[in-house]
């Protein structure tokens, strides 16, 4: 997998070997970074990657200028992975990696609100709605903040019922959820 654009673009992540990561399409990632681009600056902003995976999608918001990323990963292999991926970027000082459930991570309290939130769950795992709802009540987002969900088009129907809004975009089998906080 690699990074599209900015500093880091055309370097290469390693994408662990597991049933559990269904990484974000290269296609699908430059089509979200590219929209994204249009709607908030990633100069010195502060981004979380919920079910990072490889850290794919916080990789591309720190390559594009984000000053700090924060990844939720709770698998060790794949957190181990995601670790590895760090040292080979040497972004240890503009990272930091919660191991842990998003579930638990959207619990916690006194951590500062990010400009954007990234979240890539595994299509068919449903605790998106209640993290999406801990995010919210817990203020996990700046005030002009956005958060992103890509889902799959065959939860559709189960999404906009929890979610209480229709898909932004369809990407291929993918869709990709906005909600702002402005």
């Amino acid at each position: 997998m690699r990074i599209i654009a900015g500093k880091f673009g055309g370097r290469i992540i390693k994408v662990p070997k597991s049933k559990l990561v269904r990484p974000t399409t290269d296609k699908n990632k430059e089509a979200i970074f590219n929209y994204l681009e249009n709607k908030i600056d990633f100069d010195e902003s502060l981004v979380c990657d919920l079910y990072a995976g490889s850290g794919s999608l916080g990789f591309e918001a720190l390559s594009r200028g984000a000053l700090e990323v924060h990844f939720v990963e709770q698998n060790f292999q794949i957190y181990k992975n995601l670790i590895d991926n760090i040292e080979s970027l040497k972004v240890k000082e503009e990272t930091k990696v919660f191991k842990m459930s998003c579930i638990k991570f959207s619990s916690l309290k006194n951590l500062p609100q990010y400009d954007l939130i990234i979240a890539d769950p595994p299509f068919f795992k449903d605790d998106i709605y209640k993290v999406l709802n801990n995010l919210i009540e817990n203020k996990f987002v700046h005030e002009n903040g956005t958060i992103i969900i890509e889902r799959s088009i065959q939860t559709k129907d189960e999404d906009i019922k929890n979610f209480k809004i229709e898909p932004i975009k369809k990407l291929g089998d993918s869709l990709i959820y906005e909600f702002n906080f402005s």
